[in-house]
């Protein structure tokens, strides 16, 4: 992003982040899923070209959410709502998974990122929002070499969309079982597991052009300066309120919350 950025973008970098930060403790979900489609929007008016804006934002959205997936994961340890034993089998393929994705997702066109990260999301939106929550593959989240797998793959689409892993995480978990909460606060965690590989992938891009102003291969630098502050300070309250509701109010606002991404995703996928 270019130094000269005027104060109203400024701002809605700040508010992205506290947004983010918010969001993130409250559903487990690094902010990622509000950071994208906002940086995505605002980079045109930064010089960064279209075939570049969406690659940008979800490497800078990864950088930024780093420290809030941090303190949300640190939020919910407190609560004792962090399942350690699947972290510990999960947690190693999920940050291979992620260096992985990123590596994938510097060589891939706009609209396959804009296209995963819409699906993603719009299948997520339809499993939280409707009363599914009944529904389980099965009775207790895998903890052998499928479960290893799996979080692999959730670290590699994570990264390749930008996010801290909890927008899969969540409903994969309670799906197998995992209660609403304990499955918010384990991916609290896998957000810091994915979005520190996942950055790193995108530090050691080297897109052509250079992307304009301050950055590190994909990452703009000044995107994370403003917005990671934001998201910082707000994760806890989000953490705080996410245990304050019910799981069929929390399931329903993430539900509504990423219905609302997709459809703006998927329509930047086909008019692209």
């Amino acid at each position: 992003m270019e130094l000269s950025a005027t104060l109203p973008q400024i701002a809605a970098m700040l508010a992205t982040g506290l947004v983010a930060g918010f969001l993130g403790g409250l559903l487990g979900v690094g902010g990622g899923i509000v950071i994208v489609p906002v940086l995505e929007f605002a980079l045109q008016f930064a010089g960064v070209p279209s075939e570049q804006r969406m690659h940008v934002a979800v490497a800078t959205s990864m950088a930024s959410i780093i420290p809030t997936s941090m303190s949300s994961a640190l939020a919910h340890q407190r609560r004792g709502a962090i399942d350690r034993d699947i972290a510990r089998v999960w947690g190693p393929t999920m940050l291979v998974g992620a260096l992985l994705g990123s590596l994938i997702a510097i060589r891939a066109p706009t609209y396959v990122l804009t296209t995963v990260f819409g699906l993603v999301a719009l299948a997520v939106a339809v499993k939280m929002t409707l009363p599914l929550d009944h529904l389980r593959w099965r009775n207790s989240v895998p903890r052998g070499p499928s479960g290893a797998l799996l979080a692999g793959a959730i670290g590699a689409v994570s990264a390749i969309m930008g996010i801290g892993s909890g927008t899969i995480a969540v409903p994969t978990m309670t799906l197998l079982g995992a209660p609403i909460h304990r499955a918010v606060g384990t991916a609290a965690l896998f957000g810091a597991l994915v979005s520190i590989p996942g950055t790193i992938g995108y530090l050691f891009a080297r897109p052509e052009p250079p992307v304009p102003g301050l950055a590190i291969g994909l990452v703009s630098l000044i995107g994370v300066a403003l917005i990671a502050p934001g998201s910082l300070l707000a994760a806890p309250l989000g953490a705080r309120v996410a245990h304050a509701l019910t799981p069929r109010r929390l399931s329903l606002a993430f539900g509504c919350f990423l219905l609302l991404v997709a459809i703006r995703m998927l329509y930047r996928s086909f008019t692209a």
